[in-house]
């Protein structure tokens, strides 16, 4: 049987236990007999499954919130960059405006204004960005030690992330990360010589070099503080695999791909071959993964991980992120944005960190934005799992990855299910 029917009411998909089904509207996963699967591969409707006996109450409506509270805040606290990446989002870090600095008095206020409604026993994140952020490297420690002194005042937890290029990282940043448990991720495109040609330097030299040089002591000293890899992925360095195990070999606690569906430059974006091959290499990785975990190994592949949770915890959601709801993005100029991507982008911006959030603005971007409101999505399957796509890629390029996610998801899923009922403890 295909596994991938055109339902937007239910997923059926085959493992070697047997068949299975997502119930879409809550991410409920049933086991289902060969004769149930074929009747919902025909009929993946919410009367086919009442037949089969399956709930359906609905758990998403086309009602958006009016509001979300503030929970998380990236800082753009450099806008600008020392090196010169082909693809760059943000323009080597001046998002096409004139490079410049966070200053304090931004910052502070920024840290104040999520602190604001919060109340004691919740968390908050903050999560420092750039263009290159230890470009202000200051900045980071004022800020962070405000966020310290608000958090044991008021009983609220603050977690701290920073995702840098890892060429200024210095020994005495890891030490202060570590003592503030920060998550550290470092952005680094392949091993060597593939690196380099996606990542260099702005004078366009290679940065591999410099960045394992930098970052092998802040590998060595995480305890509290936990140091991943992100690997953006384009046509030039699909060699996933090899790049999971050396990173992984090199010490890191974890390791994740995104494809590049998007850049202002044009260069180096996955269109259909090429996302195809991804999600091979991806399965790959998936494998070994599933391999290690029946054998009682850690092997820290972070988009399967974080998936198999995710599955487990039965998320269901009409949005992406929080991107525009509980998440905002903070330009250098203290201005408020959807996200980290969307800095300067007038048509994503919420206020600013002293006047607070325009609620309008917000109100009307949640009820844009969600999955019910956007076409293909709100016929397709992956709808809730998926929220729809990233919010900047989508407006910017449109939905070029639709069957590269199918595809993924539905090996989640499979996956989940083998781990479930092979190694239960995984999830506990």
């Amino acid at each position: 049987m295909d596994t991938v029917q055109p339902s937007r009411d239910v997923h059926v998909f085959e493992t070697d236990y047997g068949y299975y089904a997502l119930v879409v509207n809550g991410s409920r996963i049933y086991s289902i007999g060969a004769e149930s699967a074929r009747r919902l591969a025909d009929h993946g409707s919410i009367s086919a499954l009442e037949t089969l006996g399956l709930e359906v109450p609905e758990q998403i409506t086309d009602e958006a919130p009016a509001k979300m509270p503030l929970r998380s805040l990236s800082l753009a606290v450099a806008q600008k960059c020392n090196m010169g990446c082909t693809y760059c989002y943000a323009q080597q870090g001046s998002f096409g405006n004139t490079p410049k600095r966070m200053e304090t008095e931004a910052a502070l206020a920024a840290v104040k204004l999520l602190f604001r409604e919060r109340q004691p026993g919740e968390s908050v994140q903050i999560t420092f960005l750039g263009g290159e952020p230890l470009m202000n490297r200051q900045l980071i420690r004022s800020s962070t030690d405000l966020a310290e002194k608000l958090s044991r005042e008021r009983g609220i937890e603050t977690k701290f992330s920073i995702t840098t290029n890892g060429t200024l990282v210095t020994e005495d940043d890891g030490e202060f990360f570590e003592r503030h448990g920060f998550s550290v991720t470092i952005s680094l495109d392949g091993i060597g010589e593939v690196h380099d040609h996606l990542r260099p330097f702005y004078a366009g030299q290679g940065s591999y070099s410099r960045i394992v040089e930098n970052v092998r002591p802040l590998l060595a000293r995480q305890r509290r503080m936990q140091v991943s890899a992100r690997v953006t992925v384009t046509p030039k360095n699909l060699q996933l695999k090899k790049t999971l195990d050396a990173l992984l070999g090199l010490g890191f606690h974890s390791v994740g791909f995104s494809p590049l569906l998007h850049a202002p430059s044009g260069r180096e974006e996955m269109y259909g071959d090429s996302l195809a091959e991804m999600l091979g290499q991806m399965i790959e990785c998936g494998e070994e993964f599933k391999r290690r975990m029946l054998c009682g190994e850690r092997y820290a592949f972070s988009n399967l991980a974080t998936a198999l949770q995710e599955i487990h915890k039965g998320t269901h959601r009409p949005y992406p992120c929080g991107a525009g709801g509980g998440y905002l993005g903070v330009s250098a100029g203290g201005e408020l944005f959807a996200c980290h991507r969307f800095v300067e982008d007038e048509e994503a911006r919420f206020g600013d960190v002293w006047n607070g959030v325009d609620s309008r603005r917000q109100a009307r971007w949640l009820d844009e934005r969600h999955v019910h409101r956007q076409t293909p999505c709100k016929d397709c399957w992956a709808r809730y799992l998926c929220g729809g796509g990233c919010h900047h890629e989508v407006i910017h390029r449109g939905r070029p990855a639709c069957d590269y996610i199918r595809g993924w998801l539905n090996y989640c899923l499979q996956t989940y299910v083998q781990l479930l009922l092979a190694v239960p403890a995984y999830f506990e």
